[in-house]
């Protein structure tokens, strides 16, 4: 006990001794940062706060790279479109034929191709100095990406086998017993036409959430550690800007991960209801 306190006593050295103070020391990061004050058109449905200021510089930035490398296409490509078009191409190859086949895969690559550059490019600005927050860490985003991954599995499955057949194949699977479909049909429901988009949704944000949470603090710890930490812990400053750094690159990766992820489950979601079981 003894021990604890003492330990407990030096680690309060690392900040003020008012820890709301405007002064600076170690101020933790929340969920508050995802919910920050709105700064222009105060008042109306269409508020802009800097998560959606976020949002809209991202989507501006993928709609001119992609509409630059289009209106320069050439015949013989360029390396930056030689770029656009190895990022387009793994998504066709590797997600969209891959997971639902050459006619089925062609037909369904804009949408996959659409969702894989959304997430990614709203996933990055979190590690972009001067933006350095993830605007799908707020369900609104990660909701509309799931909603339209839902609406292209309904339209496949629709358009297969037409909406009656879709729904019974869906909720009751191949060789099923007739007397089992009272408990297996609540299950089908809930998990296909329920569960799928949910996941789709908290998965995405849960992600970005806690990486922005990790990184803000490894670098405001730096900052104390620094800054205003007694002399015997500001060599723990290094360790925390390393860790810092290091959470940065896998946070770009993740932000990658993460838009594979959700454009592979949308084809595997399209797949299952083309296909059905």
């Amino acid at each position: 006990m003894i021990a604890s306190a003492s330990l407990t006593a030096r680690l309060s050295s690392l900040v003020p001794a008012s820890s709301a103070s405007s002064e600076g020391g170690f101020h933790p990061p929340s969920i508050d940062d995802f919910f920050p004050p709105a700064f222009a058109l105060l008042g109306s449905p269409f508020e802009v706060n800097r998560v959606m200021m976020v949002r809209i510089i991202m989507t501006v930035v993928l709609v001119l790279v992609f509409g630059i490398g289009a209106a320069r296409a050439r015949i013989v490509p360029g390396r930056f479109q030689n770029a656009l078009e190895m990022i387009l191409d793994f998504v066709r190859t590797n997600i969209a034929e891959e997971i639902l086949g050459p006619v089925h895969g062609r037909r369904f690559a804009p949408i996959l191709t659409t969702i894989f550059l959304g997430v990614f490019f709203l996933n990055i600005s979190g590690i972009i100095p001067g933006l350095q927050i993830a605007s799908t860490g707020v369900v609104g985003m990660p909701l509309v990406f799931a909603v339209v991954a839902y609406a292209a599995f309904v339209y496949a499955g629709v358009r297969a086998h037409g909406p009656l057949r879709f729904v019974q194949g869906s909720l009751i699977p191949t060789g099923v017993p007739v007397f089992l479909y009272p408990l297996i049909i609540p299950i089908e429901l809930l998990s296909t036409f329920v569960l799928r988009p949910l996941t789709l949704t908290i998965r995405l944000m849960a992600n970005m959430i806690s990486g922005h949470l990790l990184l803000v603090l490894c670098f405001v710890a730096t900052n104390a550690l620094f800054f205003y930490a007694s002399a015997e812990f500001k060599a723990i400053g290094v360790v925390t800007l390393a860790a810092g750094l290091a959470f940065v690159l896998f946070e770009a990766f993740v932000a990658a991960l993460q838009a594979y992820i959700f454009a592979l489950l949308t084809a595997v979601y399209i797949d299952s209801s083309v296909h059905m079981h």
